[in-house]
């Protein structure tokens, strides 16, 4: 997709920024194409193509640091760009602790792009026609009967493929790529129960492959789940066990990566704060960056300094293993550097349960939480409070639906609490995240 005058215009950027007196620079070259067909109950409504290419510059010019971006690629376009922001980068203030990563520290092992096999060449054959027939097969308006418990009342779909290229060079030597593209398949439903309730639902699929994109289920499951919240209510409040499902859990998770940031930890504005090597959860917490799984998006050979990532224990049996921590902040904090961010989070199964159904069984009884809404934590405490969607089980079966629920507690108590974890993370999400359980978990009413 960047073709080689376009690689010829990042190296000039940099040779520029050398001439113009820069020390040492890094460059990020990226391109991306997408196209979504959106249909309205059933019928092509709105089609659109969005085309991106643009080049970031991070300049290191005599103990000063700037970042500038252009989407102008053009010699004589980028001639005066780089120029100007040399200029500008010289009236900041100085900062000696910014610099580039170690070149040892730095991936060498992407060259092509596609070492980890997340482009799909069949992206560039797919049609207009081809993508509207997608769009239009994978609407369930017409081919869902309605039923006396509700009648499908508006159906928002959205077929999307995309494809994105980028490429990261520096002075010292760095060149890394990466290339992938992504299909996908949405929708949202809304349902009308027989007294006017309504009650919407929504699911998807995606795959870096277009074989690998199942739609003919995305509809109806969308629809089961806005009708099985027909009549859904508040349930007393107390302490119950909580099953979140693997759809909805990464949201108990990301608090906790966030924490473990450089910037929050530099701040003082994380409840993480001094706990590396430390046990701070509980045994059955194991959560590893499986940042190189082939095949799944989100899998990554270096982050944006162009750090090669590896595959390892982030939390291990409840112990803090890993820091995020680019140069810059390790330089402030006096600590080694490690990558910027958690690349590929996946928390390991615990309790011998395989998926959602069988966590039910084996916690007996308690609330499973299908949904967040809204809500907030406090990164400096871990304090937190969602509101929440789900149903009551009893004897390992769901009941009956809730809703107008909120839980409360802080994130470090809860994972303390943890006593089951599934195999049954859906490959297609952000983050590797299965079906957990907890226990002793505040609900309000």
């Amino acid at each position: 997709m960047i073709e080689n005058y376009e690689l010829e215009l990042a190296r000039l950027a940099m040779d520029i920024a050398a001439q113009e007196g820069a020390q040492k620079c890094r460059v990020c070259l990226s391109k991306s194409v997408s196209d979504i067909f959106s249909t309205l109950d059933g019928e092509i409504d709105k089609v659109s193509h969005c085309m991106d290419r643009g080049l970031s510059l991070t300049l290191f010019v005599d103990g000063r640091f700037g970042t500038f971006s252009t989407n102008q690629l053009d010699e004589a376009s980028l001639r005066d760009f780089v120029r100007k922001a040399v200029n500008m980068t010289r009236i900041l203030a100085t900062d000696q602790l910014r610099d580039l990563p170690d070149p040892a520290r730095c991936c060498t092992k992407a060259g092509s792009g596609d070492e980890l096999g997340l482009y799909d060449p069949a992206y560039a054959k797919v049609s207009a026609d081809q993508r509207s027939a997608m769009a239009l097969q994978a609407a369930v308006t017409g081919r869902i009967p309605d039923t006396p418990a509700y009648k499908l009342i508006s159906e928002e779909g959205e077929y999307s493929d995309s494809e994105f290229d980028a490429v990261t060079l520096d002075s010292g030597g760095l060149f890394c790529r990466h290339k992938e593209t992504s299909f996908e398949y949405g929708v949202e439903v809304t349902v009308e129960a027989p007294d006017g309730s309504k009650y919407s639902g929504f699911w998807w699929e995606s795959s870096p492959r277009l074989d690998g994109l199942r739609t003919d289920e995305v509809g109806r499951k969308a629809v089961a789940r806005a009708a099985a919240q027909i009549g859904s209510q508040p349930f007393p409040g107390g302490k119950y066990t909580m099953v979140v499902d693997t759809d909805v859990a990464s949201r108990l998770v990301t608090p906790v990566l966030n924490a473990l940031g450089g910037y929050s930890l530099q701040q003082g504005n994380s409840f993480m704060n001094g706990t590396l090597g430390q046990q701070v959860f509980g045994e059955s917490v194991t959560i590893i960056d499986d940042c190189h799984i082939a095949g799944q998006s989100g899998s990554r050979l270096f982050d944006s300094e162009g750090v090669a990532t590896a595959p390892g224990p982030v939390i291990e049996n409840g112990v803090v293993k890993e820091y995020f921590i680019n140069t810059y902040i390790s330089r402030k904090m006096e600590i080694a550097p490690t990558i910027e961010d958690c690349t590929r989070a996946h928390l390991l199964p615990f309790g011998g349960v395989s998926d959602r159904e069988a966590i039910l069984r084996k916690c007996g009884e308690g609330i499973l939480v299908t949904g967040f809404n809204g809500g907030n934590c406090n990164s400096a405490t871990g304090d937190f409070s969602y509101g929440i969607e789900g149903f009551r089980f009893e004897n390992g079966k769901i009941v009956s639906p809730v809703s107008g629920m909120l839980i409360t507690g802080n994130f470090r108590e809860l994972w303390k609490n943890l006593i089951a974890a599934g195999d049954d993370a859906r490959p297609c999400m952000a983050k590797l995240i299965p079906t957990l359980a907890f226990t002793n978990v505040d609900f309000n009413g």
